[in-house]
């Protein structure tokens, strides 16, 4: 299975870390839309939305990181990344969705634009406003309410599942980004987000993305 992305990506890194949990044989080939003809140039064909992750399973394309990880997980049932009780199940789907708006539309991406895409790539001026809102208003609300479900090892059902790999995935390029979470504000999410980086399958993920993280110049002194 060949996963189109690049490993930095919150999206990206949350199906390459199914794959792996999955131990499911997989490639990555390196696609980053933000820079001008870097797609291949069937991308629309792969990816319709032009957006990353997709991947290509012995000719079946397939975009969006929770189609995929739905994908994988009929693929290969076991170790399960959704719940087997109908509630969990639910609730796991629900914060991957949330993860993607809470998160990462609110938090992430405006900081990574703005830090990283508009000043180093796009050669134009940051938007200083979107990462003081992202980072004083919209990042406070998300830990807050993940401060709330009270995370201890995983967020749902006693066990990892997809709502784990999306928050976990969102919070690392935060640090990425050189911005941390207040231990004293938001201690359990901390704490949560702690056991998560220590675990082999992801440090062995954060090992492999090490070269893209030096060449960004992004933040890895948390590690």
């Amino acid at each position: 299975m060949k996963i189109y992305g690049v490993p930095l990506s919150v999206h990206t890194r949350k199906v390459i870390l199914a794959a792996r949990i999955k131990e499911i044989a997989h490639e990555v080939e390196v696609v980053i839309p933000v820079i001008p003809d870097n797609p291949p140039p069937n991308w629309r064909d792969i990816s319709p939305t032009g957006l990353i992750p997709a991947i290509d399973d012995d000719g079946f394309v397939l975009a969006d990181s929770t189609a995929i990880l739905l994908y994988l997980e009929r693929k290969r049932p076991h170790p399960a990344l959704l719940p087997a009780n109908d509630r969990d199940y639910a609730t796991a789907l629900f914060l991957d969705l949330w993860s993607g708006s809470a998160l990462f539309r609110n938090v992430i991406h405006p900081i990574f634009q703005n830090q990283v895409v508009n000043p180093n790539i796009r050669k134009v001026a940051a938007d200083k406003a979107a990462i003081d809102t992202a980072l004083r208003q919209n990042a406070p609300e998300a830990f807050g309410y993940l401060e709330g479900l009270k995370p201890e090892t995983f967020l749902v059902g006693g066990a990892l599942s997809a709502a784990d790999l999306a928050v976990v995935s969102n919070l690392i390029l935060f640090h990425y980004l050189g911005h941390r979470i207040d231990a004293s504000r938001f201690p359990k999410l901390q704490a949560y987000f702690a056991r998560h980086i220590g675990s082999p399958v992801l440090a062995s993920v954060l090992r492999d993305e090490t070269p893209y993280a030096q060449q960004m110049g992004l933040d890895r002194s948390w590690l």
